[in-house]
């Protein structure tokens, strides 16, 4: 990479004051959040200017890197139709163009083609588009779909006629979940509020004038959904906030009718309803934190009638369930990785699907019909692509339809997987995951990318990634640290690492390089660490903590200013999380919040080079903590590292839409991860 020898942007300290439990914040830069503010986009322009100065000497591997990922991707492919009613549903993509292509054949896979969505015609001429809600009424005439063209998670829902291949004239903004009632012809959905919390249920019939609301959620740590059961039977709209969840239901072929309550919410019980025959399957968490499957009438709902299926496991997380006819899968975690389990609903006989490899992910795939023999389900690994697989309940036995094509000359055999566990400083054993070519592993330290999320409960899983052959192929180890915070471990491990228990997120990632770089596998010159969104302020966090540790940190829309976020309610998603990082309204969470939010633990102090990567129009991290981030450490930080900022000017959270802008903009990070250890092709 190019040593910095150019003048980078410098942001204009204008201090806003403000007292919070008696302490005095300064925000330097808080101007930054006017986004219609001619300044603020001149701003991160002459960043973005900056930027691809300083990386400009990296242009040709940045092309390399591009066309050697591009190589290894089937550009025209179709992915495994599935069946829903009279119908053969998948999407396919062509060369060339940015979008998938979503389409059907009725009756057979022999029969004519019928384009019902193309996403390149309606992106036409944008810089950006995403699809969010995909609907098909049951009778197959009807489709429900939502789009957003600018990356703020705004949606608008539209419903095209599937026989004339028209869209209808109303449209409605700002929508999430979408269900359709048994008739084809009512329409439940979401709509959100200004902080873009999802809140408030309307039903619809479409084609006649007007909506009706039926249910509005006020508290305001809550979001609601709808969805419908895969028997179709019931239409579900469930409330929930990070520890506590409710629900009420609505039969299909009665969508006039009043939602019924299931059972009234209890802070800190969690539970979601699905439905088969003539019962509801409840997923609960009211005998133990990894939760438990019952079973109820659908007559007898409160709680005091629930009967337990599936007890609660200490060392095995229930996350989600299946339901079909005869069958009941359960999405389960054991020993940090995921598994299926299958539950046979006249017996109660459970048996575990066997997976080929121990250190693998696995989930379900389209599963429409709820009378059915058979699951078919989704696996892949660090060294097995994406694999789509039907799995028959009666015979036992797996059949691989498509396995993704790696183009080129890939064998998952010129790869080693290792996992193993790191003693923490409290005892605590942190699970590491990491992938290495073979004949690229030397004796002693070499590059390596080390990265971690821990939050939510969301666990890291292993997943394929053909871009990171560029990575691998060129000597670097990609390494996962499992910290706490995330759900690997079940509900324990999630609790363990929020809250007032928040950094032990990052003395978990921090021993967990020290354990690396102590066993030789790498060393903090050639160490890289990377993370998104609070993945980001895991990085951001341990950068301040422990920047001797590390050669560089790649920061991607990284949740940076933590108290100045939790204390503005206005923003999305700032009420809702109140139970996963504290209300700093509460003085003990201030604090707590205050002591390791990166941005407010700015030293003057050498730190890592950095590339810190971020969206103008994401709603989930706000474009200024990256930018005042990356303004205030040029402001204070002691050495010379490259320190960049990149604003995608026309996408929000996950980056550009397109697929091939999505390369490129992948293959710039790599040329950045790759030049600051010295590989420059």
């Amino acid at each position: 990479m190019k040593k910095q020898s150019l003048r980078p942007p410098v942001a204009p300290k204008r201090p806003c004051v403000m007292d919070v439990h008696g302490k005095r914040l300064s925000d330097d830069y808080h101007w930054m959040r006017n986004k219609d503010m001619p300044e603020v986009r001149a701003y991160l322009n002459a960043e973005n200017a900056y930027t691809r100065a300083m990386m400009k000497p990296s242009q040709p591997l940045q092309k390399k890197l591009y066309r050697e990922m591009l190589a290894r991707i089937k550009e025209t492919d179709t992915e495994v139709p599935y069946k829903e009613g009279e119908y053969y549903y998948y999407s396919r993509t062509r060369r060339g163009q940015q979008y998938r292509i979503y389409c059907r054949k009725r009756g057979s896979l022999s029969g004519r083609e019928q384009v019902i969505l193309d996403l390149n015609v309606l992106g036409e001429g944008r810089p950006y588009i995403a699809l969010g809600a995909l609907e098909v009424s049951a009778d197959g005439k009807s489709l429900a779909y939502s789009l957003d063209y600018s990356g703020f998670r705004d949606y608008t829902l539209r419903v095209r006629d599937l026989v004339r291949g028209t869209d209808r004239s109303e449209t409605v903004d700002k929508t999430r979940s979408v269900a359709w009632a048994a008739d084809n012809r009512t329409l439940f959905y979401v709509t959100e509020d200004e902080a873009k919390r999802a809140c408030r249920v309307w039903r619809r019939v479409i084609g006649e004038p007007g909506e009706m609301l039926i249910y509005e959620e006020t508290d305001a740590r809550f979001s609601v959904s709808v969805s419908d059961s895969r028997s179709r039977r019931y239409i579900f709209i469930t409330s929930h906030s990070a520890t506590t969840s409710e629900v009420r239901f609505v039969r299909a072929d009665f969508p006039n009718a009043e939602p019924k309550l299931f059972q009234p919410r209890r802070q800190d019980h969690e539970y979601y309803v699905d439905h088969g025959h003539d019962r509801f399957y409840i997923l609960t968490n009211n005998r133990g934190r990894n939760f438990c499957l019952a079973v109820t009438s659908v007559q007898d709902t409160a709680e005091s009638h629930w009967r337990e299926l599936i007890p609660h496991r200490d060392d095995v997380m229930l996350e989600g369930i299946d339901v079909f006819s005869r069958h009941i899968v359960l999405d389960e975690r054991n020993s940090g990785f995921p598994r299926l389990s299958v539950f046979r609903i006249d017996n109660g006989a459970t048996h575990v699907i066997a997976l080929p490899e121990p250190a693998s992910s696995v989930y379900g795939g389209a599963n429409a019909e709820f009378d059915t023999t058979t699951f078919r389900f989704h696996y892949e690994s660090y060294v097995t692509p994406d694999s789509v697989y039907d799995y028959d309940f009666n015979s036992r036995s797996m059949t691989l339809l498509k396995r993704r094509e790696v183009r080129g000359a890939f064998s998952s055999a010129d790869y080693r997987v290792e996992v193993f566990h790191v003693v923490a400083g409290d005892g605590a054993e942190v699970p590491v995951s990491m992938v290495y070519r073979k004949s690229a592993r030397r004796r002693g330290p070499q590059p390596m990318l080390l990265t971690g999320y821990g939050a939510y409960g969301y666990a890291n899983d292993v997943h394929f990634s053909s871009t990171r052959l560029s990575l691998l192929d060129r000597g670097v180890i990609y390494a996962v640290a499992h910290v706490r915070g995330g759900g690997e471990l079940g509900k324990r491990w999630h609790d363990e690492g929020r809250m007032l228990k928040k950094r032990n997120s990052f003395t978990d990632f921090i021993a967990c390089a020290e354990h690396l770089v102590d066993s030789a596998y790498t060393d903090p010159s050639q160490l890289v660490i990377e993370g998104g969104s609070a993945g980001g302020l895991l990085v951001g966090a341990v950068a301040n903590m422990r920047p001797d540790l590390f050669r560089a940190v790649v920061a991607d829309v990284p949740f940076v200013d933590v108290v100045n976020t939790m204390l503005d309610d206005s923003l999305p998603l700032t009420t809702g999380e109140y139970e996963e990082w504290g209300n700093p309204a509460d003085d003990a969470y201030f604090d707590y919040l205050l002591s390791y939010s990166p941005y407010d633990n700015v030293v003057s102090a050498e730190y890592p080079a950095m590339l810190v990567e971020t969206s103008l129009n994401d709603s989930q991290v706000m474009y200024w903590e990256p930018a005042k981030y990356v303004a205030k450490l040029r402001a204070t930080k002691t050495d010379h590292n490259p320190l960049l900022l990149r604003t995608n000017m026309e996408a929000g959270h996950g980056g550009a839409s397109g697929r091939y802008d999505f390369l490129k903009e992948i293959a710039f990070s790599y040329a950045f991860i790759l030049g600051v250890v010295g590989i420059t092709e």
